[in-house]
This record gives structure tokens, sequence and C-alpha cells, in this order.
């Protein structure tokens, strides 16, 4: 796919059309993209506890359940966000790699990758931040508002390394631009070798791992990168964090809604 949109940018005598052509023929590669990964095309029934095990078109776009088989949970317009914002920082050439925090099945970075293959970015990394073995049980002495929290008993959200690295494959995504980083954020994320960051997604819904990955990032992000928060509007706890951290840091750069669930903001000075 790629390489023949290439070869009709090349070949054609008309840059202008051709650039038309090609950026007609790359949405059209991102939207299918999109579709596959949260399992819209082939309507995907549900696994959560609260869905009845049933596809739900309007659930599916809002990122409001767990897919059976989907490679990711975010929905769609959640994962168009996120194909507008790392499309936009590639175009305006805002330098650092992309970056989830907390993947489960690997769809968003998968997106991230597919939009880097569009534009050739050889320039850039996605890292592939988790423990691969679910959520860490609250530290409730250290971070209150993580008290009562049972994501870490939830087996689905528990996805090996492997599986995640086959997901990638069956796109023929899994290139020398992905990295991984796994183990807990508190460990893995602090000395991680990121120079730059251009886009940072957050998917750790706690507290501590919301924190965990604001604190040892954020520095890294460029002027002009964004910040996306998944479950910002629906886990008091995630939104707790970011709240905490931005008052911390004097952060006035707006807050944009995405779903209702997700958020997302633009890095306008350090």
């Amino acid at each position: 796919m790629v390489k023949s949109i290439k070869q009709i940018f090349n070949n054609s005598k008309n840059r202008a059309a051709s650039a038309a052509k090609l950026k007609k023929l790359r949405e059209l590669y991102l939207e299918t993209i999109a579709k596959c990964l949260i399992g819209l095309i082939y309507k995907d029934r549900s696994q959560d506890p609260w869905n009845g095990q049933k596809y739900d078109p309007r659930a599916r776009e809002y990122g409001l359940d767990w897919p059976a088989t989907a490679h990711s949970m975010i929905g769609l317009k959640r994962m168009e966000n996120l194909r507008s914002l790392a499309t936009r920082v590639i175009e305006e050439n805002i330098p650092g790699d992309f970056i989830e925090t907390g993947v489960w099945r690997g769809g968003a970075c998968i997106m991230m990758n597919a939009v880097l293959e569009t534009f050739e970015a050889s320039d850039r990394l996605v890292w592939v931040a988790d423990s691969f073995e679910g959520l860490p049980k609250p530290s409730s002495d250290k971070y209150p508002a993580d008290r009562g929290d049972l994501h870490h008993t939830h087996a689905e959200l528990a996805i090996s390394i492997e599986e995640v690295k086959a997901n990638f494959a069956a796109y023929g995504l899994l290139n020398e631009r992905v990295r991984f980083l796994k183990g807990w954020f508190k460990d893995t994320l602090p000395n991680a070798p990121i120079e730059k960051l251009a886009i940072l997604r957050l998917d750790g819904d706690m507290y501590e791992s919301t924190m965990d990955a604001l604190v040892s990032l954020y520095d890294r992000l460029s002027i002009g990168g964004y910040v996306i928060v998944d479950d910002y509007g629906v886990v008091p706890s995630c939104q707790k964090a970011v709240s905490d951290f931005r008052e911390q840091r004097a952060i006035a750069d707006p807050i944009c809604d995405i779903d209702g669930t997700g958020i997302f903001w633009r890095k306008t000075k350090a």
C-alpha cells in the first residue's frame, strides 16, 4: 500500500495532483486501519461486564466497551484524534517520538506507527510502554486517590508483550521504529532512552500510573507537542492526577475534550 502511494507520487507529471492523490490514499489507508483496530468493520463483540457481550456501534465509536478480539478499546473518536494529532506534528515538523503509556493490545501504538509509515518518517520512534501484566495493585498509602481501585483484578487487561508484537506484525508494522518498555512505569519511564517526544498519550487509568508518566515524560515533550489522556472523563483518580500535575507545574494550556472520556492539550511553553 505504502509503496504504491510512493510510486503514484514519483511517477506523476502533475505534482499538485499527485500530492492530492497521495493525501487521499493516506487518509483512506489510515481510516481503514482505525476501523480494523477497534473492530468496527467486523462488528467485534464486547467482553466487558456491562455491555452484555454484544456489539454496540455507539459504544465502539466512543470507546465504552472492551472488544473481545479487536486491538484497541479507545473507540473511533479517540483513534481519529490520535491520527489527526500525529499527522499534525509531522506536517508542522514538531520534533520528537511518539509514546503511549498503557497499551493493552497495542492498537493506538499501531496507529501511530501507521501514520509514520505513510509519511516515511524514519527519524521518529514509537515507544510502547506497559507492564504487559495488567495494572498494579493500588498503593493507597502513597496515592490515596487510588484506594479501592480494581483494575488489577481484571485479567482481560493483562496482555503479553508477545501478543502485542504479533498484533503489530499482523498489520506489517512491527519494524525498527517500534521500541518496547516493559515494566511498571515507576521503573521504566524515569530512565527511558527518550530524548524528545511529540506525542505523549497516557492510558494508565490510575492516579499513580498517570502521575508517573507525566512526571517522567512531560519535560521531554517538545513545544507544540500534545498530551493525550485517555480516561480523564470517566476515571476520577486519573483526572485528579492530571489536575494535580497541571497545578504543580502551573500549566495553563487549555484542555480540549475528545469524546467525553479522552482529552488533550498542546504544550505551548516549558
